[in-house]
């Protein structure tokens, strides 16, 4: 399918408007945003960004829909997502198309994207009829105790560029039958992405009479999330990129008692043992660090491999770099697209030269590729060198295929030496040693939200909590119960006898 008609496909015009509330397109009133390809440079589309006018017009809407949404009841919100998941199965092919050559990743990961988004709308679907809450027995005699979950109103949603329409299908399906109304403030390096979901799901939400509100888009820059996190109608935000940004958020929704949920940077580590099946481990290493051209937050930045298969597996790692194909993420022969923006190719560039100045040494040297189909000046090669963790870069976080190679010698020392970070979301080991893969999934073992055993650091499914600790965030999205994160808790007592006993045995006569 052709870009133009891809776009046509999604409604998405040349112009196209920053602010929407389900109903229809407003017009912004802020700074009009461009956005490149970084597959070739090509202008894709405008965007006219929103200004303060609009995205509070935006929030109050959701805000004034909020209180209809909640009453309806969950599963028949539920059926809602699921005719969401259903539109988005008919949408995959252009919609995937439109990530890949938006944000740069391979085709193959474009439609992977849309896949997690129709997975997270089944889960969604099966979720709103098990929003289950607990019953306690009292300590007073002929009382009753449970404890149930409540819709908390607005849900503030800022995603990241690199996975532009998935992360927020998790946040705003689980929101949505949990009974709140979404804000989403989409990367501002993706807007037709985000403008082309908001299509999609406006088209279901006309046809089962939804209330204009429940799903609204802003689109801007930095201005924009910060009207988001200090904005008090909003009681929670779940923010996903960087750690100075998330840091930022966290401080001022901090500042008003809100609620964040982040889903920060990682610097994650696979550690390669003795035991391994080299081979199932090659292939977890590459695919983890060069995979999205090294774009993700799962990305496997640091591997430690044991001393008595270093060099073999060293040789092993060399080879299959040798053999990855650079260029054209639509095209399904290559394996590496392009990094989003020339300001990521410069980030890219400065971490290969702090690497030579604290004196990594290079296994497959880096550096950006040059040529007519690398016009877009941001393909560069993905690479390979041998560090030391207690370098200052290595415990930095770059968006970009650079893997870090260390040696150990025990499993203690390789356990301690990846949780020596301050991000704490991804980490695996490659082992077929039971007790070495216990020893690293207990409370002695790895300290990430994420602990895998025999696969790569990427490639989350949604049936679990995805998320980590430290400068992480903390915050947990996708499966499991990450769903309380969208609702408040209640605790509730019914007296149904003719007394009033009083906990803790306290007497009080009157």
């Amino acid at each position: 399918m052709k870009l133009n008609k891809v776009l046509e496909t999604l409604g998405i015009d040349k112009l196209n408007e920053g602010a929407s509330t389900g109903a229809k397109w407003q017009k912004g009133g802020g700074e009009k945003i461009d956005s490149y390809t970084p597959v070739d440079g090509k202008l894709l589309g405008s965007v006219n960004g929103v200004n303060r006018k609009t995205y509070d017009a935006v929030v109050a809407q959701a805000e004034a829909a909020f209180p209809e949404w909640r009453m309806w009841p969950a599963p028949k919100r539920g059926e809602v997502v699921r005719q969401i998941g259903e539109a988005l199965r008919k949408y995959k092919e252009p919609l995937g198309r439109l990530v890949s050559y938006e944000m740069g990743k391979s085709l193959q990961e474009g439609y992977g994207e849309v896949q997690e988004m129709i997975d997270i709308a089944d889960f969604a679907v099966g979720l709103s009829r098990q929003l289950y809450g607990l019953t306690i027995h009292s300590e007073r005699p002929k009382h009753r105790m449970y404890e149930q979950w409540h819709p908390l109103g607005v849900v503030g949603i800022i995603s990241a560029f690199n996975f532009p329409v998935a992360v927020w299908s998790w946040n705003s399906f689980l929101a949505w039958v949990c009974g709140d109304t979404t804000v989403w403030k989409p990367s501002e390096k993706t807007p037709l992405t985000a403008i082309a979901c908001q299509n999609i799901i406006s088209e279901v939400f006309k046809a089962n009479n939804v209330p204009v509100g429940v799903s609204g888009i802003v689109i801007g820059g930095r201005e924009t999330g910060e009207w988001m996190s200090n904005d008090a109608r909003i009681p929670c935000v779940s923010a996903t990129g960087s750690t100075r940004m998330g840091k930022a958020v966290a401080a001022a929704v901090g500042q008003r008692l809100g609620r964040s949920l982040l889903e920060l940077g990682g610097n994650n580590a696979i550690i390669v043992s003795e035991h391994a099946d080299l081979d199932i481990a090659l292939r977890a290493v590459v695919f983890g660090a060069v995979g999205t051209a090294g774009q993700r937050c799962t990305t496997t930045r640091r591997i430690f491999v044991h001393e008595k298969v270093y060099d073999a597996f060293k040789k092993k790692l060399v080879a299959a770099y040798k053999q990855l194909s650079i260029g054209d993420p639509l095209d399904q022969n290559n394996h590496v697209g392009p990094l989003i923006d020339k300001d990521a190719v410069q980030a890219y560039l400065n971490t290969l030269d702090a690497i030579k100045k604290e004196g990594g040494k290079a296994v497959i040297p880096g550096g950006v590729l040059e040529g007519k189909e690398y016009k877009s000046g941001c393909y560069v090669k993905p690479c390979i060198y041998e560090a030391n963790n207690n370098m200052e870069i290595v415990k930095h976080e770059t968006f970009a295929p650079i893997l870090y190679m260390m040696k150990y010698n025990t499993l203690e020392e390789a356990i301690a030496l990846q949780n020596d970070v301050p991000q704490g979301l991804s980490s695996s080991i490659m082992t077929l040693n039971m007790r070495e893969s216990e020893i690293f999934l207990s409370h002695m073992g790895s300290d990430c939200g994420i602990a895998n055993v025999n696969i790569g650091t990427s490639g989350a499914e949604i049936g679990g909590a995805f998320g980590g600790e430290k400068e992480t965030g903390g915050g947990r999205e996708s499966g499991s119960d990450s769903w309380k994160a969208y609702m408040r808790r209640q605790t509730n007592t019914i007296n149904w006898s003719d007394q009033l006993p009083l906990a803790q045995g306290i007497k009080f006569h009157v």
